[in-house]
C-alpha cells in the first residue's frame, strides 16, 4: 500500500460525550476544593521556606553558641517548605499521589484549634468522599482533557473572603514579627 504525503494527518480525536460532561459538572466543585487547597498549601510552602531561609541566615550570621539550632531549624523548615510545595503542585494536577499526603497533613492540621481543625475536617471529608476519591484517578484525568470548556464559576463572595482571610493572616505575621 503506498502512503499518499498530501492525505489528511490521522490523529485520534478526544470524543466528548454528554455523559463525561455531567460527570464533570457533578465533580467540579470537589475538583476546585482540591486545587484550592494546592493553592493553600502553595501559600504555605511559601512562608515555611522563607521563614526557614530567614532562620538560616540568622543562625549563620550570629555565630554564637547555640546557633546552630536556628540553622538546623531552618533547613528542616526549608526541606519541609519544599516537600509542600511539592504537594501543592500534585494538588493543583490533581495527581493521584497527592491524596495520601494530603490526608495526613490534614490530619495533622486537626491539631490546630480552633480554625485549623474545622478546615482540615472540611479537607478530609472532601478528599476522603466518593467524589473525592474519583477525581484523582486516571478516568477522570481523561474526562477533564475531553471537557476543558467545563469550568467552575467561583462567587464574588468567595473572592472576598479568601482576601480578607489572606490580609488578616499577613498582618498577624507581620505584627507576630515585630512583637519579637
Amino acid at each position: 500500500m503506498e502512503i499518499n504525503p498530501y492525505a489528511a494527518p490521522k490523529s485520534q480525536v478526544l470524543q466528548v460525550t454528554s455523559e463525561d460532561e455531567e460527570i464533570r459538572k457533578q465533580h467540579i466543585n470537589t475538583e476546585g476544593t482540591m486545587k484550592s487547597v494546592g493553592t493553600l498549601y502553595y501559600f504555605g510552602a511559601f512562608m515555611l521556606v522563607l521563614y526557614g531561609l530567614i532562620l538560616m541566615g540568622t543562625g549563620l550570621s550570629a555565630m554564637k553558641e547555640g546557633s546552630w539550632v536556628a540553622v538546623l531549624i531552618g533547613v528542616v523548615l526549608l526541606a519541609l517548605g519544599i516537600g509542600q510545595g511539592r504537594l501543592a503542585y500534585g494538588l493543583s494536577r490533581l495527581s493521584s499521589w497527592a491524596r495520601t499526603p494530603t490526608i495526613v497533613l490534614s490530619s495533622i492540621g486537626l491539631l490546630a484549634i480552633p480554625v485549623g481543625t474545622l478546615i482540615n475536617i472540611y479537607i478530609l471529608v472532601r478528599i476522603t468522599g466518593q467524589k473525592g476519591q474519583f477525581i484523582f484517578t486516571p478516568e477522570y484525568q481523561r474526562i477533564i482533557a475531553a471537557t476543558p470548556h467545563v469550568k467552575r464559576k467561583t462567587s464574588v463572595v468567595a473572592w472576598v473572603v479568601l482576601i480578607v482571610l489572606l490580609l488578616i493572616l499577613i498582618g498577624s505575621i507581620v505584627s507576630n514579627m515585630y512583637r519579637h
